[in-house]
């Protein structure tokens, strides 16, 4: 059987490692396998910070918006389940633009949605 030698391939590959951890400290950014290790993880750790965003903002957009809702005598769930009673589609975000940006529009939402 045929020897092979990877050189070429096997150097493009922990060059690409290497560079993916060029900003990490000290061994972890200069030694291969550690650098290989530290890469998955960070990997890892992105994928799972994508998701947690979504959530994240969600939780900042309730949180404005119960602020906001308070302030005009109402709590977040009853706000949101009146304003699905009264067929106004706005979601959290836009919600809690308004409450930030433009109170007096949030505020009239709120007095439609109570009557």
């Amino acid at each position: 059987m045929v020897r092979v030698k990877r050189g070429n391939v096997a150097r493009k590959r922990r060059e690409k490692v290497l560079k993916m951890a060029s900003g990490f400290r000290g061994t972890h950014s200069r030694l291969f396998r550690v650098a290989n290790q530290q890469i998955m993880k960070s990997l890892l750790y992105s994928y799972v910070g994508r998701k947690r965003r979504k959530r994240d903002f969600r939780k900042l957009w309730i949180t404005r918006i119960n602020a906001a809702a308070k302030l005009n005598g109402l709590n977040y769930s009853t706000l949101i389940s009146q304003l699905k009673k009264s067929n106004i589609g706005l979601n959290r975000k836009m919600l809690s633009q308004l409450a930030i940006i433009d109170p007096t529009a949030f505020t009239k939402i709120v007095e439609d949605v109570k009557v």
